[in-house]
């Protein structure tokens, strides 16, 4: 009697650490492209000698509970776009790797005014997209640099009354 209760016992306890490792692998596996992804930007900074800033909006393989996380552009990217533009020292370069479906007006206006006023030189760089409000973030840089599949989409801004 004991040893069956004890074999219930373990294989409770087995199901219980495969739903934590189910939900843990994934945040793991996100961490770990965050880490290599920084260590690869800081490569390009060093290389190409510029402050390098991204605006990545992707569904990365990462869900929760089998929801997968779409992003889009927010105030927050533009309060965080804002704040890297302003530590940026007026004589060094910056390169914005935008992928971006777009997102709110107000939120790409206030990045492409900030790219607009700083003195130095400003590339984008579209990997792969960077629609409507990626598009008008674009145009306010002095270079566009773009991969030869990439696209920019029509900038139509929604305004709700």
């Amino acid at each position: 009697m004991a040893d069956v209760l004890i074999q219930e016992m373990d294989l409770f306890s087995l199901v219980w650490i495969a739903i934590i490792l189910m939900l843990l692998v994934p945040i793991v596996k996100q961490r770990l492209l965050e880490v290599n992804r920084n260590r690869l930007l800081k490569r390009i900074e060093s290389k190409r000698k510029a402050r390098v800033i991204t605006m990545i909006h992707r569904q990365e393989r990462f869900s929760f509970l089998g929801l997968p996380f779409a992003r889009y552009m927010t105030i927050e990217d533009s309060e965080q776009i804002l704040r890297a533009i302003r530590l940026t020292p007026a004589d060094a370069p910056i390169d914005l790797i935008l992928h971006t479906p777009g997102g709110l007006v107000l939120a790409a206006t206030q990045i492409a005014n900030a790219i607009k006023k700083h003195p130095a030189e400003v590339r984008v760089m579209i990997p792969h997209y960077a629609m409507s409000g990626g598009t008008l973030i674009s145009l306010a840089a002095d270079k566009i640099i773009m991969d030869e599949n990439a696209v920019l989409g029509p900038v139509d801004p929604s305004l709700v009354r």
